[in-house]
C-alpha cells in the first residue's frame, strides 16, 4: 500500500463536496491510475487523530469548513499566503513526512478572474464578512489599486472586514448590509454570502453592470448572477473559483503541472448537472 497516492477532503459536512469529482478527472486525465481521492466527514475534535494517523501512502489533503483554522497547529510550515488569511486549505504530505499548509483559493480567486479578462480593478466591493471574504480580500490586495467597500450585517463584522484590510494592505471601507445594492456601481463585486442570501438585490442590478465574482456553485446560477448576466454584466462563479483552487491543489500534491483545468471543469459541470 505504500507506494499507492491517497488524497482527500475532509470537513463537516462533506458529502455534498465536488472535490472528489474534480480530483479523479485530474488523475485520469494525467494518468495517474494509482493515485485515489477519498471524502471523510471529519469535525475540529476528530482532526489532530485523523491527521496523526496518516501514513506514507498519503500525498495531501483538502480542507474546507470548518477545518481551514483548526489544521494550523497540526502543520510543520504554512506559506505566507495562507498565514495572511489564518486559512489553510491545502496541506501536501511530503516525502520526508512534513505537513506544509497553503490556500489556493486566493490565487484561485485571481486565475477565475483572469480567466474572465479582470486582471486590475480601481475599487472593488464585498459582499459578506466570513472566512470567504478575508480570502476575497487577499486577492483583491494583488488585483485592487483602490478602496474596497464591505457590505456587513454587524458593526463587529465591520470591524473584523477593517481589520483584514490592515493585515493585508487593503484600503478597506464598511458599510451597512441595507446599502448592498450600492455596491453594484462597482467594477468588480464579489458576492460570498450563503445561497439565498443576495436574491433580493437581483432587481437592483444597474443597466451596465460592471464584474460579479458570486463564490456560489449550487444552485446556480444564483437570482443575483442569473440578473447580473440578463444585463450584460460579466460572471464569475463559484465552480470557476472550485476548479481553479482543485487545479493548484492537483499541482501540489501531485509534482505534475499545468494541472488539467478543461477535464476538471467538464467533470465539475456534469456532477453539477445531475443533483
Amino acid at each position: 500500500m505504500s507506494t499507492r497516492h491517497r488524497a482527500a477532503v475532509l470537513g463537516s459536512p462533506i458529502a455534498h463536496s465536488l472535490s472528489p469529482v474534480l480530483h479523479r478527472a485530474a488523475y485520469r486525465e494525467l494518468g495517474l491510475d494509482d493515485w485515489s481521492y477519498d471524502r471523510f466527514e471529519v469535525d475540529e475534535a476528530a482532526l489532530p487523530g485523523f491527521v496523526g494517523g496518516l501514513d506514507a501512502s498519503w500525498a495531501g489533503l483538502s480542507l474546507t469548513m470548518p477545518l481551514k483554522r483548526a489544521i494550523i497547529p497540526l502543520l510543520d510550515e504554512v506559506t505566507d499566503t495562507a498565514a495572511s488569511v489564518e486559512a489553510v486549505n491545502t496541506v501536501v504530505l511530503t516525502e520526508d513526512g512534513r505537513r506544509v499548509g497553503d490556500n489556493t483559493d486566493i490565487p484561485g480567486m485571481i486565475a477565475a478572474l483572469r480567466e474572465r479578462g479582470v486582471e486590475k480593478v480601481d475599487s472593488a466591493a464585498v459582499l459578506g464578512a466570513g472566512a470567504t471574504a478575508s480570502s476575497a480580500l487577499a486577492a483583491l490586495a494583488r488585483i485592487c489599486s483602490g478602496p474596497v467597500t464591505a457590505y456587513v450585517r454587524s458593526e463587529a463584522r465591520a470591524e473584523e472586514m477593517r481589520g483584514w484590510g490592515e493585515r493585508l494592505g487593503v484600503d478597506v471601507r464598511t458599510a451597512a448590509w441595507d446599502a448592498a445594492a450600492e455596491a453594484f456601481g462597482a467594477p468588480l463585486v464579489i458576492a460570498t454570502t450563503p445561497a439565498g442570501t443576495t436574491d433580493a438585490l437581483a432587481a437592483s442590478v444597474p443597466d451596465t453592470p460592471g464584474t460579479l465574482f458570486d463564490v456560489l456553485y449550487d444552485p446556480w446560477p444564483t437570482r443575483l448572477a442569473a440578473a447580473w448576466s440578463a444585463r450584460g454584466g460579466k460572471v464569475v462563479g463559484g465552480l470557476d473559483l472550485l476548479v481553479h483552487q482543485a487545479v493548484l491543489q492537483v499541482e501540489q500534491m501531485t509534482g505534475r503541472a499545468p494541472g488539467p483545468l478543461a477535464a476538471m471543469r467538464a467533470a465539475g459541470e456534469k456532477a453539477l448537472a445531475e443533483r
